[in-house]
């Protein structure tokens, strides 16, 4: 799913006030790490990692999480990268509701 400039927008805006629910580190992206960003999506649908490494190997992990995960980058800023995907199992209600394209 791609995500128009204005769904973008909201997403940031909801991204700001999160706090990281992963750290990738010196380990970079084990099993575990995995595991808990792919629960954290699924629960959250938004969710903020916090990536301690080089500007190049950010840019890798970023790319890596974005293709084993099926997921959106909403953005990147410094060490900070945000993850969108959709839950579709949740209620409606429950889901974050995205802007007209």
């Amino acid at each position: 799913m791609s995500l128009s400039i204005a769904q973008k927008k909201y997403l940031r805006g909801l991204c700001h006030d999160l706090s990281p629910v992963v750290t990738v580190a010196d380990r970079g992206l084990s099993e575990s790490v995995m595991k808990e960003i792919e629960l954290n999506l699924t629960h959250h649908e938004l969710i903020k990692i916090k990536l301690r490494h080089d500007k190049a190997r950010r840019a890798q992990i970023t790319e890596a999480l974005v293709s084993e995960t099926n997921a959106d980058p909403v953005m990147t800023i410094g060490q900070v990268v945000c993850l969108y995907r959709t839950n579709l199992d949740k209620p409606a209600d429950k889901r974050i509701t995205l802007p007209n394209r």
